[in-house]
């Protein structure tokens, strides 16, 4: 284990001093799930004025158009926030990219909405854990690292999109853009409570199936007709059967039908896939397809696939691995307790900044859990502690001048 030099000293204690709980409270008490562009709007801004205490220009940048099939089988349009986009010396020999998400999973109708201590050292509220804590990280570490003299050897892109927890495909082409040419980066999706690290993740694709058959009187001559809802169910059955030790799938919803004399004409199947490598990701879209045809075929109807596998899988490449072991390195020489990861069924923008080819450790964020559930919660002692890691990391890459 090496120690702690001078330098490394003054930018730790640097971090752990950031008012990074005030924060949390502050942002975790403006609702912002991904629906709700008002309480984005307020987030982003406060967002801002926070982050533009660092050296280089915080801008908005709009989010890309997002489409989507509704219930009758339309496609819609829908309309995402602003993501917030800081660049600290573009010039400098080390580039890092750090990400978080501004959005929430609640939506402003929902009933969790405030905060409280559930027990001493224990927040409980809407985003607290993931990740308006991993924000503050963010930018308690890079503060600390700003006050270094290494500080010049380090550019960075920090990136904060209003969409991950819908699979940030408004996003997407923007984080796929800063991700070119990093060194490594860093994604503040909160650890566990133990402080275990999310490693290899699958990837996922969400698709909806749209099923145009034709309808008929289901007494006087259902044979006419041709039952698309039969056949989205018959599909469902089918891509149940794909399961298998690499790919995951989930027939999560049929929309469709009507009354019961009527031989419906159209449904919509809507399915999730996770491929634990990207071989098994192409295996499970040609799949899809050969099942969507042989369906068409023996059911007489036509189907549309809309969607795609939008978070790759995130296996552990030398290089990834490489980042991980210094993450734990930097732990052991803050005396935490051994910082070890494991694989996970969850996805994040993790996966799609390492299918840039570019090394990443995804849960960077402050230690917590019940994320997604009005039992959320932040462990508060750890921002100080996951702050220094954070900071102490990036100190050490630009040291190197690698990971």
């Amino acid at each position: 284990m090496t120690s702690l030099t001078a330098t490394e000293n003054a930018a730790i204690e640097r971090a752990a001093d950031a008012p990074m709980l005030a924060q949390v409270e502050r942002w975790a008490a403006i609702n912002s799930g991904t629906g709700n562009l008002a309480g984005l709007k307020r987030v982003a801004g406060e967002l801002a004025d926070a982050f533009s205490a660092l050296p280089g220009e915080v801008r908005l940048v709009a989010a890309d158009p997002v489409e989507s099939v509704d219930a009758a089988g339309q496609i819609k349009v829908t309309e995402r926030g602003d993501h917030l986009h800081l660049r600290v010396r573009p010039e400098a020999p080390v580039q890092l990219l750090l990400t978080g998400h501004m959005d929430t999973v609640f939506a402003a109708d929902h009933p969790f909405q405030s905060l409280q201590w559930i027990e001493p050292g224990v927040l409980n509220g809407p985003g607290t854990a993931d990740m308006k804590g991993g924000l503050s990280v963010i930018l308690a570490a890079l503060t600390a690292l700003e006050s270094s003299p290494l500080a010049e050897r380090v550019g960075y892109d920090v990136m904060i999109n209003s969409d991950e927890e819908t699979g940030s495909h408004a996003s997407a082409a923007l984080i796929a853009e800063l991700a070119k040419g990093k060194t490594a980066a860093l994604t503040y999706e909160p650890a566990l409570p133990d402080g275990t690290l999310a490693g290899a993740r699958p990837g996922s694709g969400n698709f909806s199936v749209i099923v145009h058959g034709l309808s008929a009187h289901a007494g006087r001559n259902p044979d006419d007709g041709r039952n698309a809802l039969l056949a989205a169910a018959d599909l469902a059955l089918r891509l149940a059967k794909l399961k298998s030790p690499t790919l995951k799938v989930n027939p999560a919803k049929i929309d469709g039908g009507g009354p019961n004399n009527v031989v419906p004409d159209s449904a919509i199947l809507r399915v999730n896939m996770r491929p634990s490598t990207p071989e098994a990701m192409i295996e499970a879209e040609a799949e899809l397809r050969d099942a969507v045809a042989a369906v068409s075929r023996e059911h007489d109807v036509h189907c549309h696939i809309h969607g795609n596998f939008n978070r790759p899988p995130k296996p552990l490449d030398p290089a990834a691995t490489r980042l991980f072991e210094l993450v734990r390195d930097c732990g052991a020489t803050l005396g935490l307790p051994p910082i070890g990861w494991n694989a996970t069924g969850g996805v994040c923008d993790g996966n799609n900044i390492a299918a840039c080819g570019i090394p990443v450790v995804d849960t960077m964020g402050p230690r917590g859990g019940a994320i997604h559930s009005p039992e959320e919660f932040l462990i508060a002692g750890s921002l100080a502690e996951r702050a220094q890691l954070s900071a102490l990391t990036m100190l050490r890459i630009a040291e190197r001048g690698t990971v």
